[in-house]
């Protein structure tokens, strides 16, 4: 039977759906009536809507025209049959005789043997496939264009049904629809921690609730002025001082520019609109169907360009429907942040107290927004692959920043498990709080010092809440990676009064900028190196341009006026760059006096431990500053030629093995020797068991995460540091034994009841 010309089709058959939206019907019946006009408006003697459910099946939820029987019976699974295809490869398919498709499958219970053509579209939402839809005629015929799209534009309608959970009220006890299924994602986890709340997309993705248009003529007009906006405030940005060179940032705005410019994308909306949708609704159809198709494709470069494109249709949207931002008045006080990516500052923007985790699907361990994460206390899980297409707004999530696992809408058996995981971590947390006011003494009665690590002015608090004696590592290189031009001398010197005020005398050891290498800022630019972990970074860049030094070292000597000031610099090589920097140091000191600024009332001046050649200078060393502090993590990364950032090396090798160990008892030894205070900053002294071996080495002082402070204090209070140091330097010196450290490590808090 041949279907009339559709040119007002489509219009006529959106109203009468809309029409049917609004009548007070229960869910199947609503889909009943739905797919029948469809069929009429369609002359089609079949209409059926097929249903993705959670566990990979379709199942046939309404029809017009196959048996009435086999709804709710029939069954695909993805990629099986037709309609299985559509759905897998979320492309329309369009036969004159399906029964002669290889794909084709037979379901005797549905009746479907007589018909011949076949066309089906999925139901997509977010590029998301979230069913089937389709029409069949006895007669054998290809289906036109025109047909394709309007039944294309007509499976919105079920989307948004499915969407509203409409149809989660005739689906099967026990069963659940794919878009309600339970996510599981597994990523790297960038900070430990559990964190249980709710989704709050970065990319707010917005809701398009009303689909049908009145006006056609009318919507055209409003996309082609969202469009001019669009254009102008592209152009607009590639014209800014700070996009304005040659660099990433401004290929990404050229192909913003191309893809608003592309006329095929243009006609693509038009053509929707002119089928029924508004210019919200065509912009999303659009970008549903688009994204479905590339989400598909293997080609990487090919699937980045889909998140370009996916912006840009959020954006024209938010010009669409005037949306000016999201109020952080109205975000959840349990908000886990979805984010494709984004960058430090755009995280500071949330309310901390507001924040239980943050999750992205690109971002290295090293990415500025990680390290202020993990200065800010959440947990952390990157490298979450499709994770955001795959969450809405306010879905329940769990995020396990220990194992790197994102959970979204997970079953209430996981819920109640992680719900009992994060009480007892905070009976945990409630007994080490407790021990806040407690002198981290050793049973023996040797005082360790116990400090926390920071970078940013929101990690303050933690020094009280933590019990920690002061700050022995203050990054102050995180000022700079967030700020969008260089902080200037008055912002470092307001920056470091600060951090030293509400440091309320307690002790703050400030090293100087550690920029370069992995720690990129924007408005620095360095040579693109090799090996850039050993490249121009820290106090080789520092020297190199002794300028930045200089006015870091003037704003860290004025803030500390009256006070005492603590001072370390990184990734020392040799004494001589200890010797040029206290030289600068020197020439700030006198600058100041001669103008009458006040003075530290005390300086030290310390050194960072973290490159292998120091072990053959450590006397030299010793003899030129007021202490020693060891970054462990870059020590042990450069002594095992193991880089860190890679799985395959970082974890073949032990920090408690022989090696490592003996080289860290060398430098205790040689700071007892010349009288030099030594100090390790690193991720070892915040784990109880390396930090056990640390005191049994001879370390006296340690600085480590500000979570970490209550379980290392529970460890030492009840350690026999001199029984332990007796063990470990028997085992160390014996060139013979096998055993390794961890596991006489384990057996000596085991046999003396130490908490780990």
């Amino acid at each position: 039977m041949p279907i009339r010309d559709l040119s007002a089709g489509p219009r006529v058959l959106l109203k009468r759906l809309r029409e049917l939206m609004a009548e007070p019907l229960d869910p199947q019946e609503r889909l009943d009536r739905i797919v029948s006009q469809i069929a009429s408006n369609m002359v089609a003697e079949v209409c059926s809507a097929y249903v993705l459910r959670s566990d990979g099946v379709l199942e046939l939820y309404a029809t017009e025209g196959l048996n009435k029987e086999a709804v709710h019976l029939s069954q695909l699974q993805m990629g099986q049959g037709l309609v299985g295809t559509i759905a897998a490869s979320a492309q329309p398919l369009n036969l004159s005789d399906a029964q002669a498709h290889p794909a084709f499958r037979y379901l005797p219970e549905t009746g479907e043997e007589i018909y011949h053509s076949f066309l089906g579209v999925p139901i997509l939402r977010a590029g998301r496939t979230l069913g089937v839809l389709v029409v069949q005629n006895k007669a054998s015929r290809n289906y036109r264009e025109d047909e394709v799209e309007a039944l294309e534009t007509t499976a919105m309608v079920i989307a948004e049904m499915i969407a509203t959970g409409d149809l989660k009220k005739i689906t099967a006890p026990g069963l659940e629809l794919d878009l309600t299924r339970a996510v599981t994602i597994q990523g790297n986890g960038y900070n430990e921690g559990i964190g249980l709340g709710h989704v709050v997309l970065h990319e707010h993705r917005i809701v398009v609730t009303n689909l049908l248009n009145e006006d056609s003529e009318k919507e055209i007009i409003r996309l082609a002025e969202a469009l001019g906006s669009l254009r102008i405030s592209i152009d607009d940005m590639l014209s800014r001082r700070d996009v304005a060179q040659e660099g990433e940032h401004r290929e990404v705005l050229e192909t913003y520019r191309m893809f608003a410019h592309d006329q095929g994308w243009v006609r693509r909306m038009e053509e929707a609109i002119h089928n029924g949708l508004t210019a919200e609704a065509a912009v999303e159809k659009v970008q549903s169907d688009t994204k479905a198709r590339m989400m598909r494709m293997t080609d990487s470069y090919l699937r980045e360009r889909m998140h370009d494109f996916d912006d840009l249709a959020n954006r024209l949207l938010r010009q669409l429907t005037g949306y000016s931002g999201r109020s952080m008045d109205e975000l959840p006080s349990d908000s886990i942040v979805l984010a494709r990516a984004m960058g430090a500052a755009e995280l500071l923007d949330y309310p901390r107290a507001n924040l239980r985790g943050l999750v992205l699907e690109d971002g290295a361990v090293t990415s500025h927004v990680v390290i202020v994460a993990r200065a800010m206390g959440i947990p952390v899980v990157g490298q979450a692959t499709g994770l955001v297409a795959l969450a809405e707004n306010g879905d329940a999530i769990i995020i396990d920043g220990d194992d790197g696992q994102v959970h979204v809408r997970p079953m209430p058996d996981l819920q109640n498990a992680y719900e009992e995981k994060v009480r007892l971590r905070a009976k945990r947390q409630e007994q080490f709080r407790a021990l806040r006011s407690v002198e981290p003494l050793t049973r023996d009665g040797r005082h360790i010092s116990l400090n926390m690590n920071a970078g940013l002015l929101v990690d303050l608090p933690q020094l009280s809440e933590s019990g920690a004696q002061g700050i022995g590592l203050f990054r102050t290189e995180l000022q700079f990676m967030i700020a969008s031009t260089m902080p200037k001398l008055e912002e470092q010197e307001a920056f470091y009064r600060s951090v030293i005020k509400q440091a309320a005398g307690r002790p703050v050891t400030f090293r100087t900028l550690d920029i370069g290498g992995d720690k990129v800022v924007s408005y620095f630019r360095a040579q693109e190196e090799e090996n850039p972990a050993l490249g121009w970074r820290a106090i080789r860049l520092a020297l190199d341009r002794p300028g930045l030094l200089r006015t870091q070292l003037r704003a860290l000597l004025k803030a500390s006026a009256g006070a005492e000031l603590r001072m370390m610099i990184p990734m020392v090589t040799e004494v001589s760059e200890i010797r040029a920097v206290r030289d600068l140091l020197q020439k700030e000191v006198q600058y100041l006096s001669k103008f009458g600024h006040t003075l530290p009332r005390k300086l030290q001046f310390g050194a960072m431990l973290e490159v292998p050649a120091l072990m053959w200078q450590l006397d030299e060393l010793m003899a030129e500053v007021d202490f020693v502090s060891v970054g462990s993590n870059d020590l042990f990364q450069f002594s095992m030629a193991a880089d860190r950032g890679n799985a395959r090396v970082s974890e073949r090798f032990d920090n408690l093995g022989k090696p490592f160990l003996r080289m860290l008892r060398d430098i205790a030894r040689a700071g007892e020797r010349n009288r030099t205070l030594v100090t390790l900053c690193g991720e070892m002294a915040g784990k109880p068991l390396s930090a056990m071996a640390l005191i049994g080495v001879g370390f006296r002082s340690v600085s480590m995460a500000a979570t970490s402070i209550g379980p290392v204090k529970a460890m030492l209070l009840g350690l026999d540091a001199g029984q332990l140091e007796a063990e470990m330097n028997a085992a160390l010196d014996d060139i013979r034994s096998q055993e390794p450290i961890r596991e006489l490590l384990l057996k000596f808090a085991e046999a003396n009841n130490i908490p780990l």
